[in-house]
């Protein structure tokens, strides 16, 4: 039984008895037992476990996790301390630096910070193989990170949704709840960034929301 630690363990309780999840777990204890699967199976629950349902002021929804060699560890778009931060999370940093005026570039990829400052890191798709970018796709995981978008847009209290490239784009559809704000970009990739994630201003426009709404701004620095 997966346990997190804070109030998503009554909110995810029946989760792990659902079909679908039960033909997960055992596709993954397959995976992990005869492939190199990312993060480790320890890391797979971490953006629930840093922020608690409660805590939630900002989601950022990426795709899959990083496939090279120490790269994810259950946050999207973020490397432990020690790895050189990804393309895509460099251009991220590049658009904070120009939108917020903080500078997180030449320093280290890890956004454990934000994590803690109540932004949830959800990947659509929680597990991949080494080396083989979508190689999860389609086993399930998707199922699972839409009840959680669908939890997340149950609460009465406000929060930003962040939905950058196609497969984030695809969680929209669950963001009902007109207490929330959604907000839309191209995804932050080298192949993609020009196309309308730089300047997008994601970062000031969530801080303007929550500040608006008496919740305090988020802190976009990594240190």
């Amino acid at each position: 039984m997966v346990s997190f630690n804070n109030d998503w363990d009554e909110l995810l309780k029946n989760e792990f008895t659902k079909d679908y999840y039960l033909k997960l777990r055992q596709t993954l204890i397959n995976e992990y037992r005869t492939q190199r699967i990312f993060p480790g199976m320890y890391d797979i629950f971490n953006a629930l476990k840093y922020t608690s349902y409660e805590d939630v002021r900002c989601v950022i929804i990426g795709q899959d996790p990083y496939h090279g060699e120490g790269q994810a560890h259950g946050l999207s778009f973020s490397v432990r301390k020690g790895i050189a931060p990804p393309p895509s999370l460099i251009n991220i940093f590049k658009e904070i630096r120009e939108d917020v005026g903080i500078d997180n570039l030449g320093k280290h990829g890890e956004l454990t910070k934000w994590a803690k400052e109540g932004v949830l890191l959800l990947n659509s798709v929680l597990t991949v193989r080494a080396n083989q970018a979508r190689s999860h796709h389609g086993i399930g995981w998707e199922n699972f990170t839409t009840d959680v978008i669908q939890l997340l847009n149950k609460r009465e209290k406000p929060m930003v949704f962040m939905l950058w490239g196609g497969d984030a784009k695809t969680k929209q559809q669950y963001i009902t709840n007109p207490a929330h704000l959604v907000l839309k970009a191209a995804h932050p990739s080298p192949l993609s960034a020009y196309n309308g994630f730089f300047g997008c201003r994601h970062f000031s426009k969530a801080n303007q929301f929550l500040r608006e709404k008496g919740l305090g701004e988020i802190d976009w620095s990594i240190e």
